[in-house]
């Protein structure tokens, strides 16, 4: 017993010695990996923590709809939740939306959400709301930089904050900061937007998602200076500088559940009896309560924001009416809008001319799917409808263009029997070079005077160097008049109208194969009648500012869409103009217009994309265009490029050293697009991977896009750490202090043996 205490005093010392640096050494390494650990999840691209809480652990089969799963170490967690509710009213000519997105938090963590999503082209934003339990905050519209630094601030301070920036005219960003664990947010905006007539059909368009883009790579040239000592040189800038705030994660519709479910209402009053009220892409169900107004919903509930939402409605009577005129007072001035559909040109007398038609197919890899489906049924169908005095080529690109013709051939047998054969043999695939393409397009070769010509231009639109499209058009369009056709669940209906409006032509939308023959039936009623031209418009009393400034022509079936500010509401309105070879007008008296509803944002929203088409025409400097756009969006209060629109809750909810993470919310695959064709094949990657797969295969910079909680975040360090070595090294002394302890207390007994 005593030879036992002897060892307990003089060695065990040694022992305790050896298990506490082992001990030591043990927890620094598990303490440094812990601090690597946390610092992956602060830095990983998603912005998502894994939580050990149980209500956190999710099976793939447990999703609600609009769940995001992330997997961290094998488990299935939950990350942050989006969903929209969107209510449209049409009064008469126009409609304003109000758009809900609620944001639900079910993680542990503070969080902040950015989310990329669409609008109406024509619309003007111009409320933000931001909900926090009983609490009502409203935004306000600021210059952009400056909305960007209240934003900042009170995310620095812990506080909720919301703010709403435009990307493009139909691309916005959400931001809302401060999400607290088990919260839910809600951001809430709206906007006035014109409805779209043609003809005898009237139609609203929601869309309700982002199609990838595909970003030409910024040109990187070595530049020799001149030898003269001039110190001249040449740069070239990026063609869309704003890549990474338009280009969100795509989630893999083969691998993850749909997000963001989204339910619609939309309130119909007409101002007429209503006949036909159709959703072409959404089952929906139509209420009756009078024979002017239609309340249609989904039938379905909350649907996918995977395509566009678009209903068209018809008056009762055979045909709709042709003059539509409405005001409203704001202010000290008056607004009008005003809607002439001219009479038909087929009783005119001039022969219809001949026309050089080149056709232009997009077959990139985001046509891949039913969209290059629809857009060979499209060419074929105008194909076949070429006269013999026709001539025509047909031009086909994707990162790569072939051009059928050397020059434009006549509409042939044997020449069309080559385009049929060259159309039906296109396969979607590769990035979309589309600005090669339409300088192509635009290249005059024949020169013919006593021919029209006409460029018809068959794609989704899916790019992000718009404005390299419209220079083109401006610089090369000449004689030719450019005609959109967008193609799919989901164009890019900014970039169809601007270019369309640029190359003097139309802009139709062909969403399903079913639509071909009926829309490209209206669109060559376009193109093979007279366009009724030289249209002017005059007040016969008030002095009037009007949009546009240069009325463009209208093609049968589209009416001329006039808004104007005016200094009273007195005298009339005459508008002229010739409907193939004679002359027509009509006057419009100011006292029968109607109430409207949102006018002065409408004529504003207008006024500043004539801003926009002057800047690209080079018939205003971009300085005197941003300074008319920003005094325009300020006035009147609406979100453009320059402007944009925050709201801060003013009481701080983030305790002072809890972490903030960020997300960009991931958005749906455009339904009837192939994962594969824009992305490419790949194997099960991790979220931070597929972000940056997803960068690569769409010329995107692989970093996510700079925001202000990186401030709050700790970056994991690219060099290696100890921890590895201080655990093993560790975990040997503990080991061999056992193995002295063993031995020690065993010596004793051995002792007493012998």
């Amino acid at each position: 017993m005593s030879s036992y205490d002897t060892t307990d005093s003089d060695e065990h010392p040694l022992l305790r010695g050896l298990i506490k640096v082992g001990l030591f050494l043990l927890a620094q390494g598990i303490a440094v990996l812990l601090v690597a650990f946390v610092a992956l999840l602060v830095s990983f691209g998603t912005g998502w923590s894994a939580t050990t809480e149980q209500a956190g652990l999710l099976q793939p089969g447990e999703a609600r709809s609009g769940s995001l799963l992330l997997k961290e170490d094998g488990a299935t967690i939950e990350a942050i939740r989006l969903g929209t509710d969107i209510d449209i009213t049409v009064s008469g000519p126009t409609l304003r939306a109000r758009v809900t997105q609620v944001f639900r938090n079910p993680t542990k963590d503070w969080v902040e959400a950015t989310y990329v999503y669409p609008l109406a082209t024509n619309g003007a934003v111009d409320t933000l709301k931001m909900v926090v339990g009983d609490r009502v905050i409203v935004g306000d519209i600021k210059e952009r930089q400056q909305a960007r630094v209240i934003y900042e601030q009170a995310r620095s301070a812990g506080q909720k904050a919301a703010l709403t920036e435009q990307e493009r005219p139909n691309i916005f960003t959400n931001s809302v900061t401060n999400i607290g664990p088990g919260e839910t947010v809600l951001v809430q905006i709206e906007y006035q937007e014109p409805v779209h007539q043609s003809g005898n059909e009237y139609s609203l368009r929601l869309p309700l998602v982002v199609a990838p883009r595909y970003n030409p790579a910024p040109i990187v040239q070595s530049v020799d200076f001149r030898k003269d000592g001039s110190g001249w040189g040449a740069t070239n800038s990026d063609p869309v500088p704003d890549r990474d705030r338009i280009s969100p994660p795509v989630l893999d519709p083969a691998k993850a559940a749909p997000v963001n479910p989204t339910s619609i209402t939309v309130r119909l009053k007409a101002g007429f009896a209503l006949g036909e009220v159709k959703s072409h892409h959404h089952n929906v169900k139509i209420e009756s309560p009078d024979a002017s107004t239609r309340v249609v919903t989904l039938a379905d509930g909350a649907v996918p924001a995977d395509r566009d939402f678009e209903l068209t409605w018809k008056p009762a009577a055979e045909k709709a009416p042709s003059v539509g005129l409405f005001r409203e007072h704001v202010g000290d001035a008056d607004y009008l809008l005003a809607f002439v559909t001219p009479p038909s040109a087929e009783q005119a007398t001039q022969k219809p001319l001949p026309r050089e038609a080149v056709f232009v197919i997009d077959n990139s890899g985001s046509m891949g799917g039913t969209s290059i489906v629809q857009a060979k049924a499209s060419l074929l169908y105008a194909l076949g409808r070429l006269q013999p005095n026709d001539r025509f080529n047909v031009i086909r690109f994707d990162d790569t263009m072939d051009v059928l013709f050397s020059t434009s051939v006549p509409a042939d047998p044997a020449h069309l029997g080559e385009a049929l054969g060259f159309v039906n043999g296109l396969q979607a695939r590769g990035g979309t070079e589309m600005v090669p393409a339409m300088r192509a397009a635009l290249t005059d070769k024949l020169a013919d005077t006593n021919m029209v010509r006409q460029v018809v231009f068959l794609t989704d639109g899916a790019i992000g160097n718009e404005q390299q499209l419209f220079e083109t058009i401006t610089a090369m369009r000449g004689r030719s008049r450019v005609f959109m056709v967008g193609i799919g669940s989901a164009p890019n209906t900014y970039l169809m109208t601007r270019a369309a409006e640029l190359g003097r032509g139309a802009f139709t939308h062909i969403g399903s194969v079913e639509q071909v023959e009926e829309r490209m039936r209206g669109l060559f009623a376009k193109l093979e009648n007279p366009a009724v031209t030289g249209l002017s418009a005059k007040f016969s009393d008030a002095k009037a500012d009007i949009t546009p400034a240069i009325i463009p022509d209208v093609y049968r079936d589209e009416p001329l869409v006039l808004a104007a500010k005016l200094d009273k509401l007195a005298g009339s309105l005459e508008i002229k103009g010739r409907v193939g070879d004679r002359p027509w007008s009509v006057t419009l008296p100011l006292q029968n217009a109607a109430e409207g509803k949102g006018l002065s944002k409408l004529w504003a929203r207008r006024k500043i994309g004539d801003a926009e088409v002057a800047r690209t025409l080079r018939e205003m400097t971009p300085d005197d265009s941003d300074k008319a756009i920003l005094a325009l969006a300020l006035d009147h209060q609406i979100v453009t490029r320059l402007t944009s629109l925050v709201a801060v809750d003013k009481t701080p909810s983030r305790p002072a050293g809890e972490l903030l993470r960020l997300s960009d919310l991931p958005i749906n695959l455009p339904a009837g697009w192939d994962f594969e064709k824009v992305f490419g094949e790949r194997p099960h990657l991790t979220p931070t991977q597929l972000r940056e797969r997803h960068a690569d295969a769409r010329n995107l910079p692989p970093t996510r896009r700079p925001t202000p909680a990186a401030q709050d975040a700790v970056r994991l360090p690219k060099t290696a750490t100890s921890a590895e070595l201080k655990m093993i090294a560790g975990l040997v002394l503990i080991g061999l202090a056992l193995v002295l302890f063993v031995f020690n207390r065993r010596r004793p007994l051995l002792t007493d043996a012998a």
